[in-house]
């Protein structure tokens, strides 16, 4: 099973694009150590292209690089930032979420774990579809299928999810067109 989606980098940044119409300038936040961060940072930079939009690529490799990573960011005002997939990010989660807050940077992420903790957007994959699909593979292979016979299945079904209450702290009224298309709205 594979849950890499680099294509999804380009639609987090139409979204970025959607709820906030003036972001000329959208910083994208990711660790360049990991080798999974270059295909989807191509990717959000060939929708900067067609959007138009400035990417402000942001490299932070260190938990205790995040504060003046965000500190930077907010000094070049980009209008939003999107983050890029990384497990340190992830397990710094409920930080940046912290950090954007108090510089009012409007972020999308991958999971919705951020979103939970007070992020404002995230579109990725269906976490439970991940789930479900290993328990597939699990008894399969329990019944005597060989792995490596096995295809490899990529995610088929995402979510979006948006945090109302950290769009009206950080001032944004998320478009309606954005809000139909939610897989839930956190009120």
């Amino acid at each position: 099973m594979s849950g890499f989606s680099p294509e999804l980098g380009g639609k987090r940044l139409e979204l970025i694009r959607e709820i906030v119409p003036g972001a000329r300038q959208v910083a994208v936040l990711s660790n360049r150590d990991n080798p999974a961060t270059a295909p989807i940072v191509r990717a959000i930079e060939t929708a900067a292209q067609r959007l138009p939009v400035q990417l402000d690529l942001v490299d932070v490799r260190t938990p205790d690089q995040l504060a003046n990573a965000f500190k930077e960011m907010a000094q070049r005002r980009p209008g939003a930032f999107l983050l890029v997939a990384d497990p340190m990010l992830f397990s710094q989660s409920q930080r940046v979420v912290e950090i954007a807050a108090r510089y009012r940077l409007p972020g999308v992420y991958e999971q919705r774990l951020f979103v939970d903790q007070g992020g404002l957007i995230s579109y990725g994959q269906f976490v439970d579809e991940r789930f479900q699909q290993a328990a597939v593979y699990v008894d399969r292979i329990l019944r005597g299928a060989k792995p490596a016979d096995l295809p490899i299945e990529r995610p088929t079904k995402f979510e979006l999810v948006i945090n109302l209450k950290t769009a009206k702290a950080l001032g944004l009224t998320i478009p309606q067109s954005v809000l139909l298309r939610a897989d839930e709205v956190i009120r």
